[in-house]
């Protein structure tokens, strides 16, 4: 059985407080991009998980296998043998690990005829990460608490093209928040979704990460300005990056961008 765990990007993102737990609250609006991975599984003996196309861990902390686990200890099911062939750039900001996840626990549903519904599936992604839960029903949702409370937006990209690009460096997810600024968003991530146009969220929606991130990578800035050289409608970093999308109301061209970084290009849903 077979599988194609995408990605997502952040329509604005906001750190709005730190919680007593260590965690932080979040405004966020989550937006599906149809940039895969394959992940591939069969029932086996005993469990294993290869992965190639990127050199990630394969332990007991790669998220698949986590999710694995937890299957197993919550529905007692058999072994898998799966293959996770890696597209999505790692250290991205476009959950792409989160992905991974929610999509072998979808697959182990299937696979298992456990008829699990949206719902038991969102709750089991939940523990595995706070972006998770997105990607069992990856449709466009706000997202606040730690990024796993959502609701429903009314937003549609369908349509629209969309370049990511990836440089070389990345910054671990506790470094950024570590350096990230805490406050509320000036206007509210659903009211400028759903009330203004594209080209206008430039001056209205805003990613709290940027400030930092662009401070250590230079390359950043440069690429968010290309892509508005290019004709970008909007262009954000995703998550707490370090991949950097421009949404288009027409195919970009693409020449001209710095080498060693990851670009891809297609098309919204």
């Amino acid at each position: 059985m077979i599988t194609f765990p995408g990605c997502k990007i952040n329509l604005g993102l906001y750190v709005t407080e730190k919680r007593t737990d260590g965690y932080h609250n979040l405004e966020t609006c989550f937006y599906a991009v149809p940039w895969t991975d394959i992940l591939e599984a069969v029932q086996s003996e005993n469990y294993r998980l290869d992965v190639s196309g990127s050199d990630i861990p394969v332990g007991e902390d790669n998220l698949c296998t986590r999710a694995f686990r937890m299957m197993v200890e919550k529905y007692h099911i058999p072994p898998v043998h799966a293959h996770l062939h890696k597209c999505l750039p790692h250290g991205a900001g476009l959950g792409g690990g989160s992905s991974d996840a929610a999509s072998m626990l979808r697959l182990l549903n299937d696979l298992n005829n456990l008829g699990l519904t949206d719902e038991q599936l969102e709750e089991t992604a939940s523990a595995l990460g706070s972006d998770c839960a997105f990607f069992i029903n990856p449709t466009p949702k706000l997202a606040t608490g730690r990024g796993d409370i959502f609701s429903d937006v009314n937003l549609s990209l369908n349509g629209k093209f969309i370049t990511v690009i990836k440089p070389a460096e990345s910054i671990a997810t506790a470094e950024a928040y570590r350096h990230v600024k805490i406050g509320p968003a000036a206007v509210p991530v659903k009211e400028v979704l759903e009330n203004y146009p594209v080209h206008e969220w430039k001056n209205l929606l805003f990613n709290a990460f940027e400030e930092y991130a662009f401070s250590k990578i230079a390359l950043l800035p440069e690429i968010k300005n290309m892509l508005y050289q290019k004709g970008a409608a909007f262009a954000l970093m995703s998550g707490s990056g370090s991949a950097v999308f421009g949404i288009f109301d027409n195919e970009p061209d693409l020449t001209g961008f710095p080498d060693k970084c990851t670009l891809w290009k297609g098309q919204l849903h």
